[in-house]
Parts: C-alpha cells; structure tokens; sequence
C-alpha cells in the first residue's frame, strides 16, 4: 500500500511539472511568433 501512494505521488509531480512545462513552451512560441511577425513587418517597409 505504501508504494502506491508514493507511485501515486510522484505521478502526480510529474503531471504538475509537465503542465508548467507545456504552459513555458507555448509562451516561447508565443514569442517567437511575434518576432517572426515584427520581422516580416520591419521586411515590407
């Protein structure tokens, strides 16, 4: 029963975890799709 709740925890860090990773990625593709925009934007003039 012990290894269970200890298997059950650490699950458990490791979906917060991945959850704070997956919510760092899409802010870095946020802003890499911004720089791309301002890019193209800074290319047209």
């Amino acid at each position: 029963m012990r290894k269970l709740i200890v298997l059950a925890a650490a699950a458990a860090a490791l979906l917060v975890a991945s959850c704070n990773t997956m919510s760092g990625v899409g802010k870095d593709v946020v802003a890499a799709g911004k720089a791309v925009t301002q890019t193209a934007e800074d290319a047209k003039k």
